[in-house]
């Protein structure tokens, strides 16, 4: 990647949905760093913000609002030159629970705000925040321009990829009716310390931490390829950087080098944690993903996106995170 000295914004404008979460914290530290003023908008759901030591920064506005109030989210906005979308709801257990209110934040939020967005010349870029899940149950080194599956409309499972789908789809209209520039990002498994909601890594930690079993769904044979956040923002830096060309394009970030079974990541956290946790295999919710891993060749091009991380080294940073701050179970 660049170097972060140079060719990353510094002293721009920043607005953040979502930016108490646990990408935003990342990002929103990262900014600040550099001199950018960052304003978040976030109705505090999930709340990484609170362990970064950011609360009363200089250059940090946190106002606490909700997307799907879109008169509090335009007198949020100001004039900043980029907006990064991140609310959202997500988590299986949580869509599954609360499909509408999913669909509704998922979709809706995101069309409040581009809707708040959509007269204003002086934005440089939209970065919403799109799903591995729209390449449906079978996702092997898949690229960009790969054809979406969301499977049976009747599965519950796939109510997050269709309100993720629908939302870039809508920011793509925005993109070809009113020229907002926009670029969609697509995280495929993106782990790290600060991931205080439900994740397979971070669930993972927390139990073996604990010497509680550790709950694998089904028969724990489903591949993942694992991405740490430090590489992930990388991308982000880089894709700001870069706002003229990657507008109204979609970009596939992830790090495809180290895929693993559910079961192995399991065995491998146990091990680097010491713990003496058992691993429960129990059912999963709904049809689930057998393989997700990303073709990066066209972020490697565009962004110069390398990710660096190896999935041990990640483990273990994000593990020292957990011990460090021992945060509520993630949800």
């Amino acid at each position: 990647m660049p170097d972060p000295r140079d060719g990353f914004i510094q002293g721009q404008t920043v607005f953040l949905t979502g930016g108490r979460g646990f990408i935003g914290t990342h990002l929103v530290k990262r900014f600040l760093s550099r001199g950018n003023c960052v304003t978040i908008f976030d109705n505090g759901r999930r709340d990484s913000l609170r362990y970064s030591k950011l609360d009363g920064a200089k250059g940090l506005k946190v106002i606490a609002g909700d997307v799907m109030d879109r008169q509090a989210l335009e007198r949020a906005l100001g004039s900043p030159s980029y907006v990064l979308h991140l609310a959202a709801i997500a988590g299986v257990s949580l869509y599954f629970k609360q499909p509408v209110l999913t669909m509704e934040v998922n979709y809706g939020g995101t069309q409040n705000i581009l809707s708040c967005l959509k007269d204003r010349s002086d934005l440089r870029l939209f970065v919403g925040f799109s799903t591995s899940e729209i390449y449906g149950p079978e996702a092997y080194q898949v690229r960009e321009e790969d054809r979406t599956s969301q499977g049976n409309v009747a599965e519950r499972r796939w109510v997050y990829a269709v309100s993720k789908l629908a939302a870039e789809k809508l920011g793509y209209a925005y993109f070809w009716e009113y020229g907002l520039p926009i670029c969609y990002l697509r995280p495929f498994n993106v782990y790290g310390p600060g991931q205080v909601g439900e994740g397979a890594i971070s669930l993972f930690i927390y139990r073996a931490l604990r010497g509680l079993p550790l709950r694998v769904t089904g028969d724990g044979s489903q591949v993942r390829a694992f991405c740490y956040v430090e590489d992930f923002c990388d991308a982000v830096d880089a894709c700001l950087a870069r706002a003229e060309s990657v507008r109204g394009t979609s970009f596939n970030l992830g790090d495809p080098a180290e895929p693993i079974t559910m079961r192995d990541l399991a065995e491998k956290i146990i091990t680097l944690t010491g713990s003496a946790s058992t691993i429960e295999f129990v059912p999963h919710q709904g049809q689930d993903v057998r393989y997700r891993s990303p073709s990066i060749e066209k972020a490697a091009r565009a962004l110069e996106y390398k990710p660096c991380w190896s999935l041990e080294n990640g483990l273990r940073a994000t593990i020292d995170w957990f011990r460090m701050t021992d945060p509520a179970e993630p949800r």
